[in-house]
């Protein structure tokens, strides 16, 4: 990540001290998301500068806990995209389903709405009790929360809207209990999800999988970070498997772009091809 005026100068620096003391590195992260995310830090801080937000969080570790968590990513929602989903069963399931049994890595998991939309799908196409499915991330507080498996009841309405049309076949209130605050995803959806920390920018392979879904977290990557991750990923995959990506996302300008054979153009599924 190159900056050029003194307020990027000045956020390059942050970064680096922010590396430096936690090991969690934005350095390669997308220079506009990541200023945008320090200015409304810094807005809600009530700090006057850069380096007296460096300064603070230096110095205070909530006021660091704070600054990661506006860096993370944190965009997600239950079935999020249905017609993705309604792809998935159509053009993945078949083929895992000729698997005894099923690894599948959701990197980037937030708090876990998108790890239980794919337990839900995999309970219903009779696979979920063969399956685990590694859901990771590097902020902790979202993995906590991800593990409890408890949202708030205000977002069950557009959910069981996109449930209904990504192809469930359910009655989606039966997939949680709730009362008049929250719902918490039932036991049998998180007994086969292993929650682990996990950075794609610093750490190395996770495990061999049979699927990957990573939706809308390449896109705040800058483009040599987005390879570096594209080749954990195409490490991980076992041939003929396949890759999820989101959907303003491509492998077109990626050094693994003739590893896939594209499976979906518009949801963006590939398949990778087996080794020669």
């Amino acid at each position: 990540m190159k900056y050029n005026d003194a307020t990027d100068i000045e956020i390059s620096t942050l970064l680096e001290a922010v590396y430096q003391k936690c090991g969690y590195d934005f350095r390669q992260y997308s220079k506009a998301h990541i200023k945008r995310r320090i200015l409304s830090r810094m807005a809600l801080s009530g700090v006057a500068d850069i380096s007296q937000m460096k300064t603070m969080v230096m110095d205070d570790d909530i006021s660091m806990n704070k600054l990661l968590q506006s860096l993370s990513i944190s965009v997600t929602e239950m079935f999020r995209d249905p017609g993705f989903y309604n792809s998935l069963r159509k053009c993945v399931v078949p083929l895992l389903k000729s698997y005894s049994f099923i690894k599948i890595w959701h990197a980037g998991c937030c708090t876990g709405e998108e790890a239980y939309s794919m337990a839900i799908l995999l309970k219903e196409e009779g696979l979920y009790d063969r399956t685990t499915i590694y859901a990771t991330d590097f902020n902790q507080q979202s993995l906590d929360q991800a593990k409890e498996g408890i949202f708030s009841n205000k977002l069950m309405k557009e959910y069981t809207a996109n449930y209904q049309l990504s192809g469930g076949i359910e009655e989606f209130s039966s997939y949680y209990t709730s009362d008049d605050a929250n719902v918490i995803m039932n036991e049998s959806l998180k007994k086969n999800i292993v929650w682990a920390n996990h950075n794609l920018v610093t750490d190395s392979v996770f495990a061999e999988v049979h699927l990957i879904l990573c939706r809308n977290v390449l896109i705040y990557f800058d483009n040599e970070l987005q390879n570096k991750v594209q080749r954990l990923f195409h490490d991980s995959l076992m041939d003929g498997c396949f890759l999820c990506l989101g959907s303003k996302e491509s492998l077109r300008f990626s050094d693994f772009n003739t590893g896939y054979m594209e499976l979906d153009k518009k949801h963006r599924i590939f398949k990778k091809k087996y080794s020669i």
